[in-house]
C-alpha cells in the first residue's frame, strides 16, 4: 500500500526515511540486543542517544551556551501551567491572543497568577495579529507570553517582537509547538521557548523547552517537582523518567534536518509549499483563505468552500485521492491543510492539482 499524504495538525507526519530507520531498529539498536523502548534511560545506551539528540538540537537552532534544553513531558498544554509556576512568582503575567493556544495559555496561567490581556486580535475575528507598537504590557510584568503560530487560526509571527525596543524588560515565552525547526529563531529576544514534538519534531510524548538559565530557580513552592525547571536541569532531564521513545524518534528527526541542510533549507522549502498553496486559494473562484496576507501561516492553511455545501463531497474526493486529514478544526470549520517540515512538496502539488480539479467539476 502506498503512503498517503497526510495533512493532519498534530500529530502528524513524519519523514519517511525516519519511519524507515526506526522499523529497522526496533528490535535491536546497534547491536545492543535492545530495542530503544526497553532500554533504562540512566543506561550508557540510551544515555548516548540522549546526549546526541540535544547536541543537534542545540546545533540546528544555534541554541546559545547560557540557554537550557530540557526535555519534558506534558506537551504545549501541560506548559501552559509549567511555565507560569516557573516564571510568575505568583505575580503579573501578560499575554497577546492570536487564537486559540493562546487563549488556552492566558486561562491556565490566571491560576497561578495574574493573567492580563496585552493585546487581542478576537474581534478581527483572530484573521490578524495585534501589532507590537499598541500590546500594552505591565511595568510589572514577569513575562509576555505569544503563541508563534496558531494551528487552528492560521496566523504566523514571522519575526518574534522586539520587547526591548518597546521599552519592556520581561521575557518573551513563545510557544512554538507548530513550527518550531521550521525557521530560524533570534534568541536574543526570548526567554523561553517550548512546544510538543508531535508537529514538526517527532511523536507525541515529549515536550521541548529552552529557557535561558537565569530564568531558571524561582519556581512556586506547590510546583510539583518533576516540573521544576530547575531540577530538570540539573538533573539533564533525567529527573523523572523521559519520553525515551519519544527522544529517540526525536534525534533521528534532528539528524534528518541536518542531512537535508538545515533549518534554513527547511524554511525555503516551506515558503516555497506555502506559496504554492496560497497562491492557489487567492486566485481561486471557489476556495478562500480568510487571513490576512502579512501573517499567513506556512505550517498550517485554514480554507474554505465559498459554497459550504459541498465541504463533504471535496473531503470524500480528498480521501479517494489520499490526500488525508483536510478538514478543519471543528471550533472554526472548513478545511485545514498543515505542511510541515516532513510534507513534500509533492503533497501541496497533489493537494492543488485535486482542489483544481473539484473547482472545475463544480462550476
Amino acid at each position: 500500500m502506498s503512503r498517503a499524504f497526510n495533512f493532519s495538525a498534530g500529530p502528524a507526519v513524519m519523514p519517511e526515511e525516519v519511519l524507515q530507520q526506526a522499523a529497522s531498529e526496533m528490535l535491536d539498536w546497534h547491536g545492543s540486543g535492545m530495542s530503544v523502548m526497553e532500554m533504562s534511560h540512566r543506561g550508557k545506551e540510551f544515555i548516548s542517544i540522549y546526549e546526541q539528540a540535544e547536541a543537534d538540537l542545540r546545533e540546528l537552532l544555534a541554541v546559545p551556551a547560557h540557554f537550557k534544553i530540557l526535555f519534558m513531558q506534558g506537551g504545549g498544554l501541560a506548559e501552559n501551567a509549567i511555565v507560569p509556576l516557573n516564571l510568575s512568582q505568583g505575580e503579573a503575567m501578560d499575554f497577546v491572543l492570536t487564537g486559540s493556544w493562546s487563549q488556552k495559555s492566558l486561562k491556565e496561567a490566571g491560576k497561578y497568577g495574574t493573567a492580563r490581556v496585552a493585546a487581542s486580535a478576537q474581534a478581527d475575528g483572530f484573521i490578524t495579529l495585534p501589532a507590537p507598537a499598541t500590546w500594552q504590557i505591565g511595568s510589572d510584568s514577569r513575562y509576555v507570553h505569544i503563541c508563534g503560530n496558531e494551528t487552528i487560526h492560521g496566523v504566523e509571527f514571522h519575526e518574534l517582537p522586539d520587547l526591548k525596543a518597546l521599552g519592556c524588560d520581561a521575557p518573551l515565552v513563545v510557544d512554538f509547538s507548530s513550527h518550531v525547526a521550521s525557521r530560524p529563531v533570534d534568541w536574543s529576544r526570548v526567554g523561553l521557548a517550548f512546544g510538543g514534538a508531535q508537529k514538526n519534531l517527532g511523536p507525541a510524548g515529549l515536550t521541548l523547552v529552552i529557557v535561558r538559565e537565569d530564568l531558571i530557580g524561582h519556581t512556586l513552592p506547590h510546583c510539583p517537582s518533576a516540573f521544576d525547571y530547575k531540577l530538570v536541569a540539573d538533573n539533564q532531564s533525567m529527573y523523572n523518567t523521559p519520553p525515551t521513545y519519544s527522544i529517540y524518534i526525536a534525534g533521528l528527526v534532528f539528524q534528518w534536518l541536518k542531512k537535508n541542510g538545515g533549518i534554513a533549507a527547511m524554511e525555503q522549502r516551506n515558503i516555497a509549499k506555502a506559496q504554492l498553496l496560497y497562491d492557489f486559494l487567492d486566485s481561486s473562484s471557489l476556495f478562500e483563505n480568510r487571513v490576512a496576507q502579512d501573517c499567513r501561516s506556512r505550517m498550517n492553511v485554514p480554507f474554505f468552500l465559498r459554497d459550504e455545501s459541498r465541504n463533504d463531497a471535496f473531503l470524500a474526493g480528498a480521501k479517494a485521492a489520499n490526500l488525508l486529514q483536510l478538514k478543519g478544526h471543528k471550533s472554526v470549520g472548513g478545511m485545514r491543510a498543515s505542511i510541515y517540515n516532513a510534507m513534500p512538496i509533492e503533497g501541496v502539488q497533489a493537494l492543488v492539482a485535486y482542489m483544481r480539479e473539484f473547482e472545475k467539476t463544480q462550476a
